[in-house]
């Protein structure tokens, strides 16, 4: 799970992940609202589960032709 948070650094904010600086901004509460969102995305994927791409077998019997 990536941990965020965010530093003051001169005027502006920097908003990190795991130690990462990834974002600088303006405003404090821009930055605690990028963190906001950027939580809730993450947790949103969590939930979804990918389909599989192809299934091990095949779901129909291939016919035989009949020869004559």
């Amino acid at each position: 799970m990536t941990s965020y948070s965010m530093i003051k650094v001169g005027n502006d904010y920097v908003v990190q992940a795991n130690d990462k600086c990834i974002l600088k901004v303006g405003s404090r509460r821009r930055a605690a609202q990028l963190i906001s969102d950027a939580t809730d995305l993450l947790n949103a994927l969590a939930v979804v589960e990918s389909p599989k791409i192809a299934p091990e077998a095949p779901s129909l019997q291939r016919e035989m032709p009949e020869l004559p």
